[in-house]
């Protein structure tokens, strides 16, 4: 699936999706992947930062709001119109780029601190191309901290196993060696029931654990931190579905590395 299909799926996704996630929808990263993101990132005060595939900008903006100086980039149009529209708006200096990550963006060698990047990179279809250009931007000892779907967990043959009594007791993992590129169709689960939405149509590729670290070693990082965070306890109280998250399986991975 070439890249020029994955921008268009994110074009047709781009005005629900900002809507949903501006509107408070997008629970799962409200109350723990991007919390769990943060938990992980060092201090960026006053370093150059690039956010790989930044949508909409909302966690692109947050980055601005630690005190680093942020570009975004995003190679959906229309994720790019809504993350400029806000920052015309409320303007925190973050400069957004309608390129892809796994290309030359068209930015210098050595010319940021940090590559981050948020849920993201699981719906590209060249990983090694992310990782060669995240350490070209890179200056020597700046670091990429990227968190993806689990890939052990969230495998083509993902499926909940359910006791008599229709309690959640497992989690089915299937295909895990299955590579072939899908197209996923969802919603956010918080909306309300009775709205009539599309689905959004999200390109997934499939890798193993393997596949996501050795693309990084392979672009010549050192791999400095592995995290497998579970929902904490006030997520759950919050939004009890993540309890099986946290009791039955990983639902988020994230790695940092650094140029040497």
């Amino acid at each position: 699936m070439p890249s020029i299909d994955v921008a268009k799926h994110w074009n047709d996704n781009a005005d629900q999706w900002t809507q949903d996630v501006r509107a408070g929808f997008d629970v799962y990263r409200d109350h723990f992947t991007f919390q769990a993101f943060l938990g992980a990132l060092p201090p960026i005060n006053g370093h150059d930062v690039i956010d790989f595939g930044c949508g909409e900008g909302t966690n692109t903006r947050a980055f601005a709001r630690l005190g680093a100086r942020v570009t975004g980039i995003d190679l959906s149009s229309r994720m790019i119109e809504h993350a400029k529209s806000v920052e015309e708006a409320e303007p925190l200096g973050v400069r957004y780029h309608l390129t892809s990550y796994s290309d030359h963006c068209g930015m210098p060698d050595a010319s940021f601190d940090a590559v981050l990047s948020t849920m993201a990179l699981m719906d590209g279809p060249d990983l090694p191309g992310a990782m060669s250009e995240a350490y070209r931007l890179l200056r020597p000892g700046g670091f990429i901290l990227f968190s993806v779907l689990h890939p052990c967990f969230i495998t083509p043959g993902l499926g909940w196993e359910k006791d008599a009594e229709g309690r959640t007791s497992g989690l089915r993992v299937a295909r895990y060696f299955d590579r072939s590129p899908f197209t996923e169709r969802w919603r956010f689960g918080n909306r309300p029931k009775d709205e009539e939405v599309l689905s959004f149509s999200v390109p997934r590729f499939p890798r193993t654990i393997s596949d996501y670290l050795n693309a990084v070693a392979s672009a010549g990082f050192v791999i400095t931190y592995i995290g497998e965070p579970q929902p904490s306890p006030a997520a759950c109280e919050a939004l009890p579905r993540l309890s099986r998250w946290r009791d039955l399986g990983g639902f988020l991975l994230l790695v940092m590395a650094r140029r040497a």
